[in-house]
């Protein structure tokens, strides 16, 4: 086994509890069988690629040499069809070859109704139906009649427009109508907490805004008097009710209405401006895992070369395969898979977290989730939801008779030991995983991670389990979302593969860590990033920009991503640590959070976890949020009664947890300085609406930090 291959099959197999004589038997039929499939299998599989063939290389022998791909040894690719160099060109492209295909589809709402739970909590249900789809050709003529209705209404070419909306077909339309006019589009996350929403409207000087008639109610109405240059509301689904007390000079518009206008007024409108390649397409505000969310200004060029590069990592993609788009398109990993599908004839059926699945929480019991009516090829996820996913089938796992358990186990290993020869199983796919598989809609043929490291646990989990490559990608908004992807063959766990096409990549020494371009056996540093998908920096923040950018000799722009990195041999990266995340000790040793955190997070009785130290004490400490069924279950066992608060609240409930993470710890070969010495449970999960996590659900380490000052200090004995 390779060393870059970071758990090997054996650490990742399920445990059985079958009589030694049946497993010897079962074990023989398994030999027997991949015997008598083997030879067939090898002449007649599509592909039979090893994954350890080498993917990038160093364009030098020097060791702070760029890799690249082997695809872009020659130069770097950065338009994904002839001639097409802004994004008005790409989807116009796409619309002259793909007309009446279908493009972007919504599920009717048939009923709505209020659910009482046992606890007394009402929950909202739907019932939805099925989806209808607009055309590529719909979908242009929208978008050229919301871009003219805009213009109508006073917005202009190379001017801010801002959108604050939930992932829905409109919010790609309104996108493609700024797209077509110039107007430059500024992107805020629908969880965003009112000051930084306030932030980013007035920091870029929007008049306008597109959003929905919830988030107008349930967020927007209380900061409008906050922003005084606005002067245009575009709701996209229909009028809210009037409101008394909303500022004078502001007009709510609905989405219709200004399509109208455009539609009116496009037969005596000159031609509107076009733009250039180097033109501003989005300001899409980070969901800032410290302090106030930056804009990072991406061109159309940036967006461009982007997308080009992660389309060369998707085989055969086109008109047969189907997207579910249901993460924040205010995230660039959902903006850049959603024009990926646009610009090649895919389907794209939106969702959202709460309709995702049948088991989904405002699905009606009985009813279907979006996944099981779209049937979608393709799926973008961040790793808490891959992670929820693994958590929950496993707990269905432990909870079958011991017949259907051991058989699931057995399968399970079965099919990780053939992964990691390049072999398939399709009857343990076909009898067994089929109905795991089905959670996604069953058709599911490769899962885009990105956002947040993956763990090998669940990586592994998903490949077996969905029948299906996971393709775990690494990038930033500030390189329009790309860097890296894994090809959809190589099942090697705990990298993020090699350079894409559309950029370079390059390792600087880190010497306050230890981390060194010369390091044996692999080179290791912070990881730089250069291409045309390298944006143009941060909006009015000259300083931050040119700390994180710079341009090289040849006018090739790069970014300082304060991400450490390791290549393997066949030109795989792999995501080590994060100079924030390193902590020195009192006593001088260095401990990496991310790793803590990664060793950690995978246990059953853990839902999220943040580990915590610094440099005046010698030991690491953590706050968790435990898994209530786990949790409850653990204190039964030990005898300890009390609400939900009560247990979290209870040392003794924190002592049994700590007991089981440093097991895990152990397990997972932690050092002994990085284990956590003390811990605080939390009641409350961390979303991004409590503010403690980004919508990508990464760690804000500021917020958790303030918000648990007090444990901290009680933690360090200084109360």
């Amino acid at each position: 086994m390779n060393n870059h291959v970071s758990s090997k099959p054996s650490t990742m197999k399920l445990k059985q509890t079958i009589n030694p004589v049946l497993l010897f038997f079962i074990h023989f039929v398994i030999s027997l069988y991949t015997i008598l499939t083997y030879i067939p299998y090898y002449f007649l599989s599509e592909s039979r690629k090893k994954p350890s063939q080498i993917k990038a290389k160093p364009v030098s022998s020097e060791p702070d040499s760029a890799y690249r791909s082997v695809n872009s040894l020659d130069g770097l690719a950065s338009v994904l069809y002839p001639g097409c160099d802004t994004l008005d060109k790409v989807f116009m492209y796409a619309k002259n070859k793909f007309k009446d295909k279908r493009l972007l589809g919504t599920r009717e709402i048939l009923n709505e109704e209020d659910e009482v739970q046992p606890n007394g909590k009402i929950f909202k249900k739907v019932i939805l139906g099925h989806y209808n789809w607009l055309s590529y050709e719909d979908v242009f003529v929208r978008a050229l009649n919301f871009g003219n209705g805009l213009q109508m209404l006073g917005q202009k070419p190379k001017t801010n427009i801002a959108i604050f909306c939930e992932t829905r077909a409109e919010w790609m339309i309104a996108a493609q109508a700024c797209f077509m006019y110039n107007f430059q589009l500024v992107t805020l996350y629908a969880t965003l907490g009112g000051p930084a929403i306030v932030h980013g409207l007035n920091e870029t000087e929007v008049t306008n805004i597109i959003t929905s008639k919830e988030l107008l109610q349930t967020k927007l109405k209380d900061i409008v008097s906050m922003v005084p240059r606005l002067r245009h509301i575009i709701t996209v689904d229909g009028k809210p009710p009037a409101w008394a007390e909303f500022p004078k000079g502001v007009i709510v518009h609905t989405m219709a209405a200004v399509q109208a206008l455009g539609a009116k007024a496009s037969v005596e409108n000159e031609p509107h401006s076009k733009p250039a390649p180097l033109d501003i397409a989005v300001i899409m505000y980070t969901s800032g895992s410290t302090g106030l969310p930056k804009g990072v200004m991406i061109s159309h060029s940036n967006i461009i070369a982007g997308i080009t590069g992660m389309a060369e990592r998707i085989p055969e993609l086109g008109e047969e395969d189907v997207y579910v788009g249901y993460l924040p398109l205010a995230h660039v990993l959902e903006l850049s898979a959603e024009l990926v599908c646009l610009s090649h004839g895919c389907r794209i059926g939106y969702s959202s977290p709460q309709t995702l699945a049948d088991q989904s929480s405002k699905i009606k019991k009985g009813s279907k989730g979006d996944t099981s009516v779209l049937k979608p090829t393709l799926m973008a996820a961040v790793p808490e939801i891959m992670d929820r996913i693994y958590k929950n089938v496993m707990n269905k796992v432990n909870e079958m008779s011991s017949f259907q358990r051991n058989l699931f186990i057995l399968a399970y290993n079965y099919k990780m030991e053939q992964i990691a020869k390049g072999q398939s199983t399709p009857l343990c796919d076909r009898f067994i995983f089929r109905k795991v598989r089905s959670l996604l809609g069953g058709n599911t043929r490769l899962l885009l991670c990105g956002g947040a490291p993956l763990s090998a646990t669940t990586q592994r989990f998903m490949n077996i389990c969905f029948c299906c490559s996971v393709g775990q990608g690494y990038g930033l908004t500030e390189s329009s979302g790309a860097g890296t992807i894994t090809e959809v063959w190589d099942y090697n766990t705990g990298r993020v593969g090699a350079p894409l096409v559309c950029c370079e990549i390059k390792l600087k020494n880190w010497e306050e860590g230890g981390y060194f371009n010369t390091d044996k056996p692999h080179p290791r540093g912070e990881i730089l990033i250069g291409g045309q998908n390298v944006t143009m920096g941060y909006y009015k923040n000259e300083a931050k920009t040119k700390t994180d950018f710079f341009e090289d000799e040849n006018g090739q722009r790069w970014l300082c991503t304060g991400d450490i990195g390791e290549f393997d041999p066949d030109g795989c990266l792999k995501i080590i640590d994060r100079k924030k995340d390193l902590v020195k000790l009192q006593a001088g040793e260095y401990v990496s959070l991310g790793k803590v955190e990664a060793a950690l997070k995978n246990l059953s009785l853990i839902d999220n976890i943040c580990a915590y130290a610094n440099s005046y004490h010698s030991y690491v400490i953590g706050f968790v949020v435990p898994n209530q069924k786990e949790l409850t279950e653990l204190a039964r066992k030990k005898g300890l009664k009390g609400t939900w608060e009560e247990l979290c609240n209870s040392c003794e409930m924190e002592n049994e947890v700590l007991k089981v993470l440093s097991e895990a710890a152990i397990s997972a070969s932690l050092e002994k300085f990085e284990i956590p010495v003390k811990i605080r449970l939390s009641p409350e999960p961390w979303t991004p609406e409590t503010g403690l996590v980004t919508d990508a659900f990464k760690l804000k380490r500021k917020e958790l930090k303030t918000h648990y000052q007090a444990d901290i200090e009680r933690m360090y004995g200084r109360k």
